[in-house]
């Protein structure tokens, strides 16, 4: 099984006049690698993937592989709520020459538990890629239950979890029950979660500080719970500020006033109030990434 270990980049799509800014991602996954990330994870939530198309969101999987060229792990974004088109996804990263899927509870419909187990059985034995779960109710309206994680890690592909349900307490009670590696989904949570078990992030932060989320984490991997928290502190005011308004808008912004892509967005995400600007300008200048 797959090793999964580390800061796990949640990559931005870039756009510009209405299309994906192929040139921008290239420097965006360089910026990420020089930085020592664990992997990257486009088309995810952060990646703005229900507003691409299907050939936009294959190209992007392709052009981060190319780009990465084995530096790093690419965990591709392939889930859907709809169990075909997952697994059709998840056989074209494949081919694309992804490591490794990111599977997102299906969103809308709402599936049981039995339903879950058998959505993401069913990705794994016919996607032919090690799976990581992606738990997050806050959009997708419905969690996966720590007993059904169980019963997934059972499976030969489902390595991992993305817990982003906003509880510290279900990283315990998930390896309490099985053996699975689990992943924050919260760059705040990060830290206690790694605590009490967790093996990394999925980090939306780290598209604009990869180098100190992938110090940050090491430190705390490594038992150095003392210096992961100086660079906790540090960033916690931003690590908040993602979340002023729907990510990825914050990081995106962020990441134009740093100067490394345009800030546009696909409807309906749009830019962010000037009040909630002029907070994250203030954030990133306490946190030094603008003069």
């Amino acid at each position: 099984m797959m090793e999964f270990k580390g800061v796990y980049t949640a990559l931005v799509t870039p756009f510009a006049g209405g299309k994906v800014d192929y040139v921008a991602l290239r420097n965006l996954v360089e910026m990420q690698v020089a930085g020592k990330v664990a992997g990257i994870v486009p088309v995810g939530t952060t990646g703005e993937s229900p507003t691409l198309s299907c050939e936009e969101h294959l190209k992007v999987i392709g052009e981060v592989v190319q780009a990465v060229a084995g530096r790093c792990q690419v965990i591709a974004g392939t889930g859907a709520n709809s169990t075909a088109e997952a697994i059709e996804l998840t056989r074209e990263a494949k081919a694309l020459g992804a490591d490794a899927t990111l599977q997102v509870t299906p969103y809308y419909n709402k599936p049981t538990q039995e339903g879950l187990y058998r959505h993401f059985s069913t990705v794994a034995d016919r996607g032919e890629l090690p799976v990581v779960l992606y738990n997050v109710p806050g959009r997708s309206g419905v969690a996966i239950a720590e007993s059904t994680v169980a019963r997934l890690a059972q499976h030969p592909l489902i390595g991992a979890v993305k817990e982003a349900a906003g509880s510290v307490d279900r990283v315990s009670a998930i390896l309490d029950l099985c053996d699975i590696t689990v992943l924050s989904g919260d760059d705040s949570l990060a830290l206690p979660m790694i605590s009490v078990g967790a093996r990394g992030v999925i980090s939306v932060t780290s598209n604009i500080v990869p180098a100190e989320m992938s110090e940050m984490v090491a430190l705390a991997l490594a038992g150095d719970f003392a210096g992961a928290l100086k660079l906790h502190r540090k960033y916690y005011c931003f690590f908040r500020d993602q979340f002023i308004e729907t990510n990825p808008i914050p990081i995106k912004a962020a990441l134009a006033l740093a100067g490394i892509i345009q800030e546009e967005y696909r409807l309906p995400l749009c830019e962010m109030s000037g009040e909630h600007r002029e907070k994250l300008i203030a954030t990133m200048k306490r946190c030094g990434m603008l003069q």
